[in-house]
């Protein structure tokens, strides 16, 4: 007589074999899941040692962090890439594989907030020296440069000014250092800027930024040589920073729209800027596109396709134009303190993504009260304008 199990046994073991059929689905599947299960230890024992694909454990990887992983690869021409619950994950994970408490670290002072925050706050605390430096000066890289140098920082496109750095020089300059650079290409995406491609050794994302671009799912992506990445996983796996399944699968369905949406926020960007720069009650516009922009020879030379949709603009009332401007224009392009949606916003930099910096340094950065990043999304460029005309009155 066949034994027939306990309706308790058989809703625990509910739908965990069922095998998918031959069919594969158009769009990548979920996979929701932990853990794995495998017929012997041998089995188990050639995932473990790398001889076959497969996983495990969802802090060593998962199905879907996979998926993801190797399209990003793909996207930036590496050999490699490892997933991160955030784009500070990522850089954490950078941070930590390749510099040793004693060491010393160049970096944009031109950065992210929370950039900012590791180096100025956390690295310190680590042994970890830091030079800051303008990576758009040339000469004062090279003198930051020591044969001490393990890494160099830089942002491909810089947050939230958008100067724009000489990727290649700046990697042939590191390159007599025997220094490590990693290029944080969230503004641009491998749309419009591969860093590898220019030498560079690693390139990271905040992946809800533009490789997601629907403010959805969470996580930071690092990518490049392989050996390098390697030893980021390491890092990732031993904090216990590795992205979830489901951010994971999300940020894969945003990444299939990426080159269309970057044509369309590019676009956006380069209309905006244009009608900003020549407002009255705009006191100065800094993007790319503008001809007075320090760095659009630059900028026309390692972006033939555009430098995307961020720009900021500086009031000519200050703060209290800031405060009335932006009631003015929500809900329509609301105030949200990240970027890159398919919906315009903008956010006050000086009291939220550089908060953390004390007054003197913002004033260096151009970080001003008056100061508004716009993140250009993929709406019709005309309504945009009309928006902020109306708004800005």
């Amino acid at each position: 007589m066949t034994h027939i199990p306990n309706l308790t046994t058989r809703a625990a073991r509910a739908g965990a074999h069922s095998p998918p059929g031959r069919a594969l689905p158009l769009a990548p599947a979920l996979h929701q899941t932990t853990v794995n299960t495998y017929p012997d230890l041998a089995a188990l024992h050639r995932v473990l040692d790398g001889e076959e694909d497969g996983q495990v454990y969802y802090r060593f990887g998962h199905y879907n962090g996979q998926v993801l992983e190797r399209a990003v690869a793909d996207l930036e021409g590496a050999a490699d890439a490892v997933a991160t619950a955030s784009g500070m994950a990522a850089l954490t994970g950078v941070v930590l594989a390749l510099v040793e408490s004693g060491g010393h670290v160049v970096a944009d002072r031109n950065a992210y907030g929370g950039t900012r925050h590791l180096l100025d706050v956390d690295l310190p605390r680590l042994g970890i020296e830091t030079t800051l430096v303008d990576a758009a000066d040339l000469a004062e890289v090279e003198r930051a440069l020591t044969r001490r140098t393990g890494l160099l920082l830089v942002e491909a496109l810089t947050n939230p000014t958008v100067r724009v750095p000489d990727l290649p020089a700046l990697v042939d300059l590191a390159a007599g250092f025997g220094t490590t650079v990693a290029v944080d290409a969230t503004f641009a995406s491998p749309a419009l800027v591969r860093p590898l491609d220019h030498g560079a050794d690693l390139v990271w994302h905040s992946v809800p930024k533009y490789l997601g671009g629907h403010s959805a799912a969470m996580g930071g992506v690092v990518a490049g040589d392989a050996g390098l990445v390697d030893l980021v996983r390491q890092s990732v796996v031993s904090l216990g920073a590795t992205l979830g399944p489901f951010d994971a699968w999300m940020a894969l369905l945003g990444l299939k729209t990426l080159p269309l949406r970057m044509r369309a926020h590019t676009q956006g960007a380069v209309a905006v800027a244009a009608f900003l720069a020549a407002h009255p009650a705009v006191a100065h516009v800094h993007h790319p596109s503008l001809p007075g922009h320090p760095h659009a020879t630059t900028a026309a030379r390692l972006y033939p396709e555009g430098t995307g949709g961020m720009l900021s603009f500086e009031l000519a009332g200050g703060r209290p134009a800031v405060d009335d401007l932006i009631r003015r224009l929500g809900p329509a392009i609301p105030l949200s303190p990240s970027l890159a949606d398919v919906a315009t916003t903008l956010v006050h930099p000086a009291t939220t993504t550089h908060r953390s910096l004390p007054p003197d340094e913002l004033a260096l950065l151009g970080v001003t009260e008056g100061l508004i990043r716009l993140s250009v999304g993929v709406e019709d460029p005309a309504d945009l304008v009309a928006e902020l005309g109306a708004a800005l009155g």
